[in-house]
């Protein structure tokens, strides 16, 4: 199969898992400045529809975020890299970790860009995610510097990179796990699942697609386990309408 083909028409019968920035949405700098537009939210909703309720977001960003961009359409949602998760019943689950050592990490992080043009710390809530895409320069510095604060962190997390990006996050979630929880439940059971992702944290998601005999689909450029491509975000929303 050639990675860069375009996917299967997408189908009725399908259950369906995005990505937002970077596959339904384009970046912005800053992350918080990223809207929906109504057409996309509308596309959403129909699909949503269209597959009695078989369609999730799995995202880096925290659930309150990704319902305050939805602005009225509640969906299935996988936050923080399947940290929280809220099911299609409107149910919320929470990994459990220890809150006071990713603060320590928070303290410690924002003390050492203090000062540093074009570095962005976030909080998530149960997670932490340095940005640098405003100084990609910084990169490297990023990446060393939240690299050094695994030893005290411990097993309980992990860091996890991304595109210009890198995070702190709870061990034992991320894209694929969520993907996996949301297919043993109503209405996704029994579907064939939809992955689109763009990004490293998407490859967990491909990766369990794979498993599932389903369509993992790749955005953008760079190697990928994903079986299918699209270009861009356009390329994304011009699939979902066809």
């Amino acid at each position: 199969m050639r990675r860069d083909a375009p996917p299967p028409l997408p189908h009725d019968a399908w259950a369906y898992f995005f990505d937002l920035d970077g596959t339904l949405l384009d970046f912005t700098d800053p992350p918080g400045a990223v809207r929906i537009d109504d057409a996309l939210r509308a596309q959403i909703a129909r699909l949503h529809d269209r597959t009695g309720g078989a369609v999730a977001l799995i995202s880096g960003r925290a659930l309150a975020d990704i319902d305050d961009l939805l602005d009225g359409v509640r969906l299935p949602v996988a936050g923080q890299h399947g940290t929280e998760r809220r099911d299609a019943r409107g149910r919320v689950s929470h990994h459990d970790f220890p809150h006071a050592r990713l603060d320590w990490a928070h303290a410690r992080l924002a003390e050492a860009i203090a000062g540093r043009a074009g570095l962005l710390l976030e909080h998530k809530g149960l997670s932490l995610a340095l940005h640098y895409r405003r100084a990609p320069r910084l990169g490297g510095y990023a990446h060393r510097l939240v690299g050094s604060l695994a030893p005290t962190l411990g097993a309980e997390f992990c860091i996890q990179p991304g595109k210009r990006i890198v995070e702190v996050k709870p061990a034992g979630k991320d894209k694929g796990v969520a993907l996996v929880e949301f297919m043993a439940e109503e209405p996704f059971r029994g579907r064939t699942p939809v992955f689109v992702g763009d990004d490293l944290t998407d490859e967990y998601g491909f990766e369990a697609v794979n498993r599932l005999s389903g369509h993992s689909i790749k955005v953008g450029a760079g190697r990928t386990v994903a079986r299918w491509r699209l270009p861009h975000v356009r390329a994304v929303r011009e699939w979902l309408a066809s």
